[in-house]
């Protein structure tokens, strides 16, 4: 019988520790759009972007200027040196579809570059928060389809990293 309320005590007791943990949400997509560093580093990709849609620009009018200097002179040209100059053309037309898919790979280098220390301090201001307000979850606003009620963190998450609320 001693046995039997004790493990009723112990049952009890994990239920209500259980039933005392405080459930918390944030977007932390909004947080770290609201974190000033976030404007430095998107001004900082676009800069980035740009200079590489110059160099896909000045590739592109390589080719173009070639192509116009193959077409006005290929009649001058003997079939072999058609076939030398063709194939140079070819080339380079693959070097900018290259030039594609390895812009866009840099890019998603530099932003995750540029984001991941964001997300850190997000993430680090976030466990602060929630350590120091007694949450025992934390789930991100983004992920969640249906969950019981809870507090939104993002209002503590930015005074902790001293970032004004918006304005409505």
């Amino acid at each position: 019988m001693k046995k039997v309320l004790f493990i009723c005590l112990m049952a009890l007791g994990a239920f209500t520790v259980t039933a005392q943990n405080k459930i918390g949400y944030i977007s932390t997509e909004d947080l770290i759009s609201e974190m000033p560093e976030a404007v430095k580093a998107d001004a900082e990709l676009k800069e980035y972007q740009q200079s590489l849609a110059q160099q896909y620009q000045d590739m592109m009018k390589e080719l173009n200027d070639k192509d116009s200097i193959f077409v006005k002179d290929s009649m001058k040209l003997s079939a072999s040196m058609k076939e030398i100059k063709r194939d140079e053309l070819i080339s380079l037309y693959q070097r900018i579809q290259n030039w594609n898919n390895q812009a866009q790979d840099l890019y998603q280098q530099k932003a995750q570059e540029k984001v991941a220390p964001l997300r850190s301090k997000a993430m680090d201001a976030i466990k602060a928060v929630a350590k120091d307000n007694g949450y025992g979850y934390v789930l991100d606003a983004s992920a969640i389809i249906v969950a019981p009620p809870g507090d939104d963190l993002l209002p503590l998450v930015r005074k902790k990293l001293g970032i004004p609320a918006p304005k409505p």
